[in-house]
């Protein structure tokens, strides 16, 4: 009828006029399903969270006490008597704790007691002994217990390198004795004497300064440990203060002395035909510390006896003058400044240093010098020689010698100075590196450093 379409249009005109003044238009089927998704969406997130909640209520441990709360910003502490260790991989990793206790090889047990030392060997602990059995009383009461993690670099393979050192050389004078050796846990560990202090600690501890005598009659000493540790074929690689050290103090071997830390000793020697092992040069291969390897072990040649000599002269300068010319250098090229500052120093100013020093050198260092930079790779040191020159500084067999000489020289036969003309003169010595050599110097090419590297010292084949 007329009247309801009227009423039509006119409700069609009002909703339009709505619409106009902003009302929004009624949704349309897709719009209602779109948000029935929506919603259904939000309400399974919402019960999924607090499903998430109460499952993570139920399943907490129980409360800890308040004092015990950690700020959630505040880095973990690292746990007690935790080491680390260089891995195979370049950086240090956690290892586990020393354990309290120590027992390998069939050794009686031991508490292990304050750590002595620690180095890139392992670290060594006194160890007592607990109990005693009909057994046990042959082994020594104190001693010391060296251990090194499974995962340093020089555990690789199985035991440490050292290990075959130490049993080639367990019967040479002047070496500590191995008594056991074993694995516990994640440790390799060995059983040794017990040492006293180092030739550093004696001589940090008397003002850094020693005495002449005491100072010949260690050369005398050290010459001969080292005729025995070369005859066995090897060369230790890192002569220096802190790995000679004297025996317990308050003991009949208080006035021994000792060479310790193998972990760098090589072979001069072939074990099997017992010929010197070939001549060798890797520029980019050094081991020993850096003050008193040998200028061969700086070049990268391979070690044989004259390195560990030359490194002990150095060592007797140190402990008689109290320092080298070439201490004092830093950063990353300080391998470099002190090769390079040996080169250049003569044996006469090396013994005169430091300047204004009040004694003047006895002659026999600076002749011992002199004679063992100028060995060639593969000669036979005469140890003999060597020790007769420190005779008249040490003085006559007394009780209150310093240091005990154990091993009878026929003394009195000096060693005339070594021609130059085969070797090349060398300034004075650096440190020490892997060790291969011999009968005849190999006759490839050398690779020698340039000019400015050699400080414009004349250099020949070894």
């Amino acid at each position: 009828p007329p009247g309801a379409a009227g009423a039509g249009a006119g409700a069609r005109g009002a909703s339009a006029k709505k619409r106009r003044q902003g009302e929004p238009p009624p949704p349309k089927e897709d719009d209602k399903e779109d948000e029935k998704r929506e919603r259904l969406n939000a309400q399974a997130v919402a019960q999924a969270a607090k499903n998430a909640a109460e499952y993570a209520v139920k399943a907490a441990p129980a409360r800890v006490p308040a004092q015990h709360h950690r700020p959630a910003n505040r880095p973990v502490d690292p746990p007690v008597h935790q080491d680390v260790v260089q891995g195979t991989n370049g950086e240090e990793q956690p290892i586990e704790a020393i354990p309290d206790k120590t027992s390998v090889g069939g050794s009686p047990t031991y508490i292990v007691e304050r750590r002595l030392g620690k180095g890139g060997f392992g670290q060594v602990y006194i160890g007592k002994r607990v109990g005693k059995t009909a057994a046990s009383a042959r082994d020594p009461e104190t001693v010391a217990l060296k251990y090194e993690h499974r995962s340093s670099k020089g555990c690789n393979y199985g035991p440490p390198y050292e290990w075959s050192v130490y049993q080639s050389l367990n019967d040479v004078h002047g070496v500590p004795k191995v008594h056991f050796k074993g694995r516990q846990g994640g440790y390799y560990v060995m059983v040794m004497d017990l040492l006293g202090p180092s030739l550093w600690d004696v001589w940090n501890q008397a003002g850094q300064t020693m005495s002449q005598e005491m100072v010949a009659c260690i050369a005398i000493e050290a010459i001969a440990i080292l005729q025995h540790f070369h005859e066995k074929g090897y060369v230790h690689g890192d002569i220096k203060p802190e790995n000679f050290l004297l025996g317990p103090p308050g003991t009949q071997f208080a006035k021994t002395l000792y060479l310790v830390d193998l972990g760098l000793a090589t072979r001069w020697r072939d074990s099997i035909c017992h010929t010197h092992i070939d001549y060798d040069q890797r520029p980019d291969v050094f081991r020993g510390t850096v003050r008193y390897a040998s200028v061969h072990a700086h070049l990268g040649r391979t070690a044989s006896r004259r390195d560990d000599l030359e490194s002990l002269a150095y060592t007797l300068l140190f402990l008689l003058r109290g320092r080298l010319p070439w201490q004092g250098y830093q950063g990353d090229n300080k391998g470099f400044l002190v090769c390079k500052k040996k080169m250049a120093t003569s044996v006469e100013a090396l013994c005169r240093y430091p300047p204004g020093f009040n004694d003047a050198t006895p002659s026999a260092f600076k002749q011992f010098t002199e004679t063992v930079v100028n060995l060639r790779y593969d000669e036979e040191p005469k140890y003999a020689a060597y020790a007769a020159l420190f005779a008249p500084v040490c003085g006559p067999p007394t009780a209150s010698r310093p240091v005990d000489i154990a091993v009878g020289y026929q003394l009195g036969q000096k060693r005339k100075r070594e021609s130059l003309e085969d070797d090349g003169a060398l300034g004075s010595g650096g440190k020490e590196t892997g060790g291969t050599g011999t009968n005849s110097v190999s006759k490839k090419k050398m690779r020698l450093p340039p000019p400015a590297f050699l400080g414009g010292t004349p250099f020949k084949t070894p």
